[in-house]
């Protein structure tokens, strides 16, 4: 499943928005019905994952995880219990409950990032802000997959 690109939208009065179109044919072709949101972990945005990346995120971290360990159910259980089943209606819409609005300090204005196997959304001044500068983006990318690239060679 790839989600790529981003693409700005809108959130109606009652904090509906439309899946994008291109989202919603990914899904479709995966025969996905559900998404799961949260809040992501790092950033101040908020997360779509078709339900079946979700559950196998959640097989992921509970194989890492020890049951008998407080600090390890304490994560675990606070990052499952902070998420909303979602399922698009007939015109591809779905709420965004106003807690999440409140967290990711959307307005009105949003950017679905498609970021391969997840959606994310953002208020779009949250996700200007987020950017790298082009300069510090070609620094990174090259740290990132440079040494890589010549260990390949």
């Amino acid at each position: 499943m790839r989600f790529l690109g981003n693409i700005e939208a809108k959130t109606d009065t009652k904090g509906r928005a439309f899946l994008p179109a291109a989202f919603r044919k990914v899904l479709q072709m995966n025969s996905e019905e559900r998404l799961v949101l949260r809040k992501d972990v790092f950033q101040p945005c908020l997360v779509l994952y078709p339900e079946s990346v979700w559950n196998e995120q959640m097989d992921q971290m509970r194989a890492r995880l020890n049951r008998w360990n407080r600090q390890h159910q304490q994560v675990f259980r606070q990052f499952v219990s902070e998420v909303e089943l979602l399922t698009l209606d007939g015109n591809g819409r779905f709420l965004i409950p106003k807690r999440y609005q409140r967290m990711a300090e959307i307005e009105q204005d949003i950017k679905f990032v498609g970021m391969g196997d997840t959606i994310e959304i953002w208020s779009n001044k949250k996700a200007e802000e987020q950017q790298m500068k082009p300069d510090d983006f070609e620094v990174a990318l090259e740290e990132l997959m440079g040494s890589e690239a010549k260990s390949e060679e």
